[in-house]
């Protein structure tokens, strides 16, 4: 049996993720394939393996570091991604039912989080925030994404009229237009779901890019971090804003606590740069209150094993659970079949416009063809 694995890369990342394994150049990988085909490839040939779990354990004792600085995480999540693929086609079941029979968990289509419009660093800051998103949550997956479909065509024709121009897209997908109000995407985005029950929104404010010198700065103006939550509570109260993910820079744990506070009982508030999968962090994050929700990236950890402790210790404290994608993505639909098999409340995947995201989209359909058999 051969089991293959891709390994996304992020472009907009946080400083406490796992470190990916790059050439001198800092776009190349072949040092990463060289620890591969080396020193990893002579710990796993030749032995016999009882278990994915016994395979992340020694990947993580042969890097020996506490970011996975030597081997690099894009390393060693292929070889956990492909090692966790083989153990369930060696037991022959999906993968899916194998991760959910691993971890206990009930599976459940997950809603989808779609990039509708791209800001921050995927749209060179045309916009301030860096991902704003549909979120979908019709009666089946295939519903969902027809809905979709065809609300992102109408957006497109919106935005050209509004700006009177085409509109460009960015990194993950999604159109690309310039505004100068933080309200008008909103607006624009609560008017194209009138009428479409099973639709909210969603952004990813990746405050992290917009904190300089102790203040967040957004088209062109300066906020504290108090005038920031007034900020979105007001996006809250008027539009069906459902989730609010890095409201506030990775370190600013008095933002994400008041926020939380704020907003917690009524929305989600998703820790992503401040939580990047670590159990640490997590753990942290849970005790201070700083968040409701998680957004899980295998590769901000390094291996499947360590995503699925994250992921069972967000569960424990009662917070949801969103998988994503990265902006440096890959056709590997192994995120799909994790947000299902783990019952996670939604999928993160991007836009409808690129293959490698649309892959994840059209797993999750290939899913429920299963179930429903």
């Amino acid at each position: 049996m051969i089991a293959l694995a891709g390994v996304p890369s992020g472009k907009s990342t946080g400083s406490h993720e796992a470190r990916e394994l790059r050439d001198e150049d800092g776009r190349g990988v072949t040092r990463a394939i060289a620890a591969v085909d080396g020193e990893i490839s002579s710990m796993l040939v030749g032995r016999e393996w009882s278990s994915p779990e016994e395979i992340d354990a020694a990947l993580i004792a042969l890097d020996g570091t506490p970011d996975k600085g030597r081997l690099g995480s894009n390393s060693m999540l292929g070889v956990s991604m492909a090692a966790w693929r083989l153990f369930a086609m060696e037991e022959g079941v999906e993968l899916w039912r194998y991760l959910a029979n691993k971890t206990g968990y009930t599976p459940r289509m997950p809603r989808i989080f779609s990039n509708v419009i791209n800001g921050g660093v995927h749209a060179n800051m045309r916009l301030p925030f860096q991902e704003y998103m549909l979120i979908a949550a019709a009666d089946t997956v295939r519903e969902s994404f027809d809905e979709l479909y065809k609300l992102f065509t109408d957006l497109r024709h919106t935005l050209e009229q509004e700006t009177r121009a085409m509109v460009p897209m960015g990194d993950e997908g999604g159109y690309s237009p310039t505004f100068d109000t933080i309200d008008k995407p909103f607006e624009i985005l609560s008017g194209l779901i009138k009428g479409h029950p099973h639709f909210s929104l969603a952004i990813d404010a990746a405050a992290s890019e917009l904190f300089e010198n102790g203040a967040y700065h957004i088209l062109g103006k300066t906020y504290s971090r108090d005038e920031l939550l007034v900020v979105y509570r007001g996006l809250a109260a008027r539009y069906p804003l459902e989730s609010i993910e890095d409201p506030f820079a990775e370190d600013d744990t008095q933002g994400f606590a008041a926020i939380t506070e704020a907003l917690g009982g009524t929305r989600l508030i998703v820790g992503d740069d401040l939580t990047v999968t670590n159990k640490t962090r997590i753990q942290s994050a849970i005790e201070a209150k700083l968040a409701n929700a998680l957004l899980v990236k295998p590769n901000q950890i390094g291996t499947i094993s360590e995503t699925l402790e994250a992921i069972r210790l967000a569960r424990e404290a009662r917070w949801e659970i969103i998988v994503s994608h990265r902006s440096g993505e890959t056709k590997d639909t192994f995120i799909a079949d994790l947000a299902y098999g783990i019952g996670a409340y939604g999928l993160k995947a991007g836009g409808l416009t690129q293959q490698e995201r649309l892959e994840k989209y059209e797993r999750l359909i290939e899913i429920e063809r299963q179930i429903s058999r």
